[in-house]
């Protein structure tokens, strides 16, 4: 199977991601408040915003979005991929380390994706 390049870059990206956010959660100081999941953008890029966060558990969520379609408000989106991901670990059926299979996850994450607002 060919891999695109796109798609190397995207792993590229979010591995390079994970890094800054371990960076930052092992050099976090007391004036760092815990309770503050979110990490806001964690490096520059040309052509992309990469955002993180972590959760109380390390967790570690990152959205990438275009230059030229940018996300509204990245805490909110943050903030409603972290209330799917309780749901789904609450389900008795999932198994943590699993390929998420789960429909509602995976239909919150589109449509937040695709710019809309989850109620």
């Amino acid at each position: 199977a060919v891999v695109s390049t796109q798609s190397t870059g995207m792993h590229f990206l979010v591995h390079t991601s994970i890094d800054v956010i371990e960076e930052k959660l092992s050099s976090a100081t007391a004036a760092n408040d815990p309770r503050d999941l979110y990490l806001g953008q964690l490096y520059p890029n040309e052509d992309y915003r990469i955002y993180g966060y972590v959760t109380n558990t390390k967790i570690k969520i990152v959205v990438i979005e275009t230059i030229s379609n940018p996300l509204k408000d990245a805490r909110q989106v943050f903030s409603q991929v972290h209330s799917a991901y309780i749901s789904l670990v609450c389900n008795p059926f999932y198994s943590p380390g699993e390929t998420i299979t789960s429909q509602p996850f995976l239909q919150t994450v589109t449509a937040l994706m695709r710019g809309k607002a989850i109620a």
